[in-house]
């Protein structure tokens, strides 16, 4: 190795050199992705070229090549041809979503689905157990649901809007499953798809995975604006659209039917495939007057429609209904058969047992009683915040002024006791000057825990 004159050069990053360990490609990949996440590489920081940096580390240029590849795997960093590898806007927002595992922090990021109706569903699992046909769900037959699963599925989706045959309809392991169906079946590296501005963060994350770019589209309180959509669509090359219809995660923005009409026109005009995330139909179908139809009703052959049973009756019981035009049929079977050769047909046959005993739709009103609940506690500690939105949304989208970094905020309130997620986890692009906090009201142990994990965060905002 050649003797380092780099000690006292003015690098972007320098790795701890006695941090490292063999193998140095997995010690130094790590260090920059602690370094990233942990805010202290700024999303759009240039990074060292790897010569510089195999050079600073007295290690081989192929090792250095080896950790940018690790990373911009994962999403955290991207290389621009001919100009230089770049920390990525979200990388350090460390978008993945999941529930955390701290037991003594009061849950308000994570949106669980009410978990105390799960005691609803225990006589109906015994119900399939004890069924004749038991050792057939536990096969591989059927891997896109047994016909008369589907047909327990049309009836649940018919209060939506939903009136399809059985061969336009598949069951798959929930909703972040089939968004993965439906990204691998339909879309193929360096595809663009239009998002909201703030969107579903493991959408995100799946996007990065399957190297698919992502647009954000500006929009207001009706959802993403049309003309923005027709805009981006002139200057670029865009295949797909992602929307949440019935209650947008974060934002909790509801499209109205006027606005779905002027979207599915541009959708039609510049053909691009919708992929229809519309898990929280069940809040609003029926409830909301302004629902009329899913946008999949509009654009029937060049949609995804994705109805999960996780929001509405059971989240262990990992059941999504995926809806599709014939024209991309083969396309989402043949997605299915390689990523998931089958979906549990005994976790689908609990969903059915629940959805023809009227079970399912008990459980779904008490979840609505329940968010109705927990809806007017938000209001109490935030009375000027709840005029935009779902108003059954499980979580809330609380405009938040002075608190920019968001790796702190987050941090400030886990100390406090509290687990929050900051709007920059939701950002599909550039980090903007306004700034949010999603509040999930659907995931503590009781409503009073509920109330004491909004009062540390209003304490904490004054």
């Amino acid at each position: 190795m050649p003797v380092n004159s780099f000690d006292n050069y003015s690098m972007s990053w320098k790795p701890d050199k006695n941090a490292l360990k063999r193998p140095f490609y997995k010690s130094i990949a790590a260090l920059l992705e602690q370094d990233i996440v942990n805010g202290y590489l700024a999303p759009g920081t240039k990074l060292p070229p790897q010569r510089e940096l195999a050079d600073f580390l007295d290690l081989n240029f192929t090792t250095i090549t080896r950790v940018y590849k690790i990373c911009e795997a994962k999403g955290l960093i991207y290389a621009v041809t001919g100009s230089g590898t770049y920390v990525a806007p979200n990388a350090s927002r460390s978008i993945t979503i999941s529930k955390d595992k701290t037991t003594n922090l009061i849950e308000l990021g994570f949106v669980a689905s009410f978990e105390q109706t799960n005691s609803m569903i225990k006589d109906s699992i015994q119900k399939v157990v004890e069924k004749r046909y038991l050792e057939q769900l536990l096969n591989y037959n059927d891997p896109t649901g047994i016909p008369h699963q589907k047909t327990a599925a049309l009836n649940w989706m018919e209060p939506f809007g939903i009136h399809v045959d059985q061969e336009q309809i598949a069951i798959v392991s929930g909703a972040q499953n089939a968004l993965a169906i439906a990204l691998a079946a339909l879309f193929e590296p360096g595809n663009r798809i239009a998002t909201d501005l703030y969107t579903y963060s493991n959408f995100i994350e799946l996007a990065k995975m399957f190297h698919i770019q992502l647009v954000p589209i500006r929009g207001d309180q009706y959802g993403m604006l049309p003309a923005e959509l027709e805009k981006q669509c002139s200057q670029l090359n865009i295949h797909g659209i992602f929307l949440m219809p019935s209650c947008s995660n974060p934002t909790t923005i509801m499209i109205p039917d006027f606005r779905k009409l002027e979207l599915a026109a541009v959708i039609r005009k510049h053909r691009l495939l919708l992929i229809e995330d519309d898990i929280h139909a069940f809040l609003t179908a029926g409830t909301i007057a302004d629902y009329q139809q899913p946008m999949f009703n509009l654009l029937p052959e060049q949609s995804v429609y994705i109805c999960s049973t996780s929001k509405s009756i059971c989240s262990g019981l990992r059941v999504a209904y995926m809806v599709f035009g014939e024209a991309l049929r083969e396309k989402i079977s043949q997605a299915i058969f390689n990523i998931n050769v089958k979906t549990s047909s005994f976790d689908a046959e609990v969903i059915t047992e629940l959805v023809l005993s009227g079970n399912a739709e008990k459980i779904a009103s008490q979840k609505k009683q329940l968010a109705q609940y927990t809806n007017q506690i938000y209001k109490e500690y935030f009375p000027s915040e709840t005029n935009v939105g779902h108003p059954l949304s499980f979580y809330r989208w609380l405009p938040i002024q002075g608190h920019n970094d968001s790796v702190q905020l987050e941090s400030d309130l886990k100390e406090r006791g509290v687990q929050v997620f900051h709007s920059d986890r939701f950002l599909s692009g550039q980090t903007t000057r306004n700034h949010y906090l999603r509040i999930a009201l659907a995931s503590t142990n009781s409503l009073e825990e509920l109330q004491v994990g909004l009062e540390i965060i209003k304490r904490y905002l004054l």
